[in-house]
């Protein structure tokens, strides 16, 4: 199965410290890859990096924030100056303000799109003009079903997402000539940091697990295949493309 094996690639996944992008660095890692685990708290991607370097997995920390255009492109700057190329880019770190949008403070709308989409966008440009001179790379952007519809309390959520899935057509449009794919995966609800205290009212759990086909909440691992697929050789002839990984929710009214 050489299609699917990440030998020989490193991947940076961008806020790994924990949660999704921590499993997803995991899965890589058990595929064959270096990884780069990036956060803004540095005890937290310490911990990962030697829980991974513990199972026997090549990990290195990067810290920076993906909101400051900056830092980015110096700490991207620096790690593949100092280390070596990044092969794999997964755009992961993602925060979330609740709020309705006539009472949202623009402090709550501005700083979900800064990390959520802005912060892909940079680091995905930074990362982007090597693969651009290497002439291969895959990015991966963590969309969401909110990059397909919304509910009360989310527009700000709602609009990052729906921007960071057209950000993916646009990077395919200007980089798929140069040997770079760039894809998104779009979970369902997954158990996570993020969605815990939702799981935790009966009566939000019992409508997740109601609307979505496979009659459960997803789980970290079950990102980790679509992750790995869109890594690896087996999808060097997809582009601009979003997996759902959301148990069918799209696929019923």
């Amino acid at each position: 199965m050489n299609l699917f094996s990440l030998k020989g690639r490193r991947a940076l996944i961008t806020g790994s410290g924990r949660g999704l992008g921590l499993r997803i660095a995991e899965g890589l890692a058990e595929a064959g890859a270096e990884v780069v685990i990036n956060d803004v708290d540095q005890a937290r991607a310490e911990s990962a990096v030697a829980a991974l370097q513990a199972r026997g997995c090549i990990a290195h920390l990067s810290i920076f924030n993906v909101a400051q255009p900056t830092g980015v492109r110096t700490a991207i700057r620096d790690f593949e100056k100092n280390t070596g190329t990044i092969d794999i880019l997964v755009n992961n770190a993602g925060i979330h303000r609740y709020g309705a949008l006539l009472d949202l403070e623009f402090s709550q709308w501005q700083e979900v799109l800064d990390v959520n989409l802005t912060g892909a966008f940079l680091t995905a440009q930074a990362v982007a003009r090597g693969m651009i001179d290497r002439g291969r790379g895959k990015i991966i952007n963590l969309c969401s079903l909110m990059s397909e519809a919304s509910r009360p309390t989310t527009g700000n959520y709602t609009a990052a997402k729906g921007g960071l899935k057209m950000l993916t057509k646009a990077m395919t449009v200007e980089w798929a000539r140069h040997g770079i794919q760039a894809n998104g995966i779009g979970p369902g609800y997954i158990l996570s940091d993020m969605t815990r205290h939702l799981a935790a009212k009966p009566e939000f759990d019992q409508w997740v697990k109601t609307r979505t086909p496979a009659a459960r909440w997803g789980t970290p691992d079950d990102l980790v295949g679509a992750a790995v697929f869109l890594s690896s050789p087996a999808s060097d002839f997809v582009n601009g493309q979003i997996i759902y990984v959301d148990g069918g929710w799209l696929a019923s009214l």
